[in-house]
């Protein structure tokens, strides 16, 4: 199994302690599947600044395949964070930064890269919503992280193109997100999977939903939290096909995953 992460890196910066962590949906991913020895890559856009520097650095490190980045002269992405009582709280950030300035054209080159790959996982801050038609081509499966932040006109546009649909639901009620799951569905053998905080995350394949408890931890930082889970999920069900066994695995490292400082560690100093 070989897995990619399309689109975001950023650097968290946390201004209560003067540290920042790699991090990023796309990264992230990558990030975690080589955590669960997974081969992994990462395919996206660094500055120019000490930021970038350092999060290359970390994927280096972590031998993850970066080959096919692009880089560019100006900030990597970067946001501002705190925590309150282990919960992490953004404070702003650049919007990405020259990944957001610099939006990536794929080459027939990178097309034959991708195109090895088991699965793709990108998002709604990756800034790739431009290249779902393309990816799709490919025949890969494609994973797309709607986070919290997303409006209908946008799930309406990306969801036809993914294999698997993630969506934090945390505002909304449990009976609201059978509904809001329900309607969205588009694709048969797609699957849709909402988070929810502390309450039960929620599968739909388009006949059943399926339903898994958060398990609990006394939080270091629920920084990347969302980010483990989607990675175990996809690469539990990629092996099993189970969506109830492949929940549950992800409940268990997205609770190990908030006893770790940042997204997966690796904290350095800033002035």
């Amino acid at each position: 199994m070989k897995v990619l992460g399309i689109g975001d890196n950023v650097v968290d910066k946390y201004i209560h302690i003067k540290t920042m962590y790699p991090g990023g949906n796309a990264l992230n991913f990558s990030a975690f599947a080589k955590k669960r020895g997974v081969e992994a890559a990462f395919l996206g856009t660094f500055g120019s600044d000490k930021e970038a520097k350092y999060v290359e650095s970390v994927l280096n490190e972590l031998q993850i395949d970066i080959s096919r980045c692009r880089y560019y002269s100006g900030e990597n992405g970067c946001a501002r964070v705190t925590l309150e009582e282990g919960e992490r709280i953004f404070l702003g950030s650049n919007e990405g930064g020259v990944t957001r300035d610099n939006l990536m054209k794929l080459t027939d080159e990178d097309k034959s890269y991708i195109s090895k790959f088991s699965i793709i996982h990108t998002g709604l801050y990756s800034h790739t919503a431009h290249l779902l038609s393309d990816i799709k081509e490919l025949g890969v499966p494609l994973s797309f992280d709607f986070s919290d932040d997303f409006d209908n006109k946008q799930i309406e546009s990306y969801i036809p193109y993914t294999d698997f649909a993630f969506f934090s639901c945390s505002h909304i009620s449990d009976a609201d997100t059978h509904k809001f799951l329900h309607t969205h569905f588009k694709n048969k053998g797609q699957i849709l999977i909402a988070t929810r905080g502390s309450e039960r995350a929620i599968a739909y394949d388009g006949t059943e939903f399926c339903y898994q408890d958060p398990k609990y931890v006394i939080a270091k930082d629920t920084m990347g939290a969302g980010d483990s889970f989607i990675t175990a999920f996809l690469l539990n069900y990629l092996k099993s096909k189970d969506i109830s066994l492949s929940m549950g695995e992800a409940a268990s490292f997205a609770a190990n995953s908030c006893l770790v400082e940042g997204s997966f560690g690796f904290g350095m100093a800033y002035e």
